[in-house]
């Protein structure tokens, strides 16, 4: 027996279909607007409206049939916030961000300390921190960067709420100064148009004399980590840089891995 629909898909669907249009790329709505659809539908309301209803869509779950069923080939929808208790869904280019399963590796000597990998609670923590300890921003950039915060929570005039998983700031040989939004995937999660959004606009107005650089990272099958540099050209998610690292011991690092990775410098 089919599982029902859970209210939160009933509410975002009922709120997508009253508004829809053929031909529509942009859906402006409200928190207002979920209350609204609840009464109409008969839907009981969430406790949380805001997040319960629109925070996993915007970040995680998968749409509901209803809306899925009206994404164009190539595209899709996302919602992204207008302001305070103010949304949008808008129709942007799929976003496939997949690690290059093609791609070298470079292994890196593991530092994350043992008690971290101990008590890290998620995978999301334990990608973060890894990160963190082995200085891959700095590897990856060629920058020196320090972790300003992480799992921040704060606002942002033209979006509203908004939290992002790691903020740092960093400093090149030419002392240009940088700001670097992290975000890190695990499992199914995927990277996407509406956290890649919200991280540069939060960027551009609170950081608009540093340059930003936003970063993308996750697992991949055997614990390599994938890094991406992202930016949004148009209504796209587009790959700036990646690359894959291996934390291993220091004695797993041979001679001649160690040759192949100076050659490899001396080429770029």
């Amino acid at each position: 027996m089919a599982k029902p629909p859970s209210r939160q898909s009933q509410i975002i669907t009922a709120v997508f279909l009253d508004k829809y249009s053929d031909g529509a790329t942009s859906i402006p709505f409200s928190r207002q607007d979920l209350f609204d659809a609840c009464s109409k539908h008969g839907i009981e309301p969430l406790k949380n409206m805001g997040d319960g209803a629109v925070y996993s869509y915007r970040y995680r779950a998968k749409w509901p049939p209803a809306i899925m069923d009206r994404q164009p080939k190539g595209k899709e929808w996302v919602i992204l916030g207008r302001g305070i208790a103010q949304y949008e869904f808008r129709l942007v280019d799929r976003s496939n961000i997949l690690p290059n399963r093609h791609l070298v590796s470079t292994k890196v000597p593991e530092a994350t300390p043992e008690i971290i990998k101990r008590y890290a609670f998620t995978d999301e923590q334990a990608l973060l921190a890894r990160i963190r300890y082995n200085r891959l921003i700095d590897i990856f950039f060629g920058i020196a960067a320090y972790s300003l915060q992480n799992h921040l929570r704060t606002t942002v005039d033209a979006i509203g709420q908004i939290e992002i998983d790691e903020i740092y700031v960093g400093i090149d040989r030419h002392g240009r100064h940088f700001v670097i939004p992290a975000q890190a995937k695990v499992g199914n999660d995927k990277i996407g148009y509406a956290q890649l959004y919200q991280d540069l606009a939060y960027c551009a107005e609170k950081y608009p004399r540093l340059m930003c650089r936003a970063l993308a990272a996750k697992f991949m099958p055997g614990g390599t980590i994938a890094l991406f540099e992202l930016t949004i050209d148009g209504e796209s998610v587009k790959i700036v840089q990646e690359r894959h690292y291996d934390l291993v011991p220091e004695g797993d690092i041979s001679e001649a891995e160690l040759d192949s990775y100076n050659a490899r410098a001396g080429a770029e």
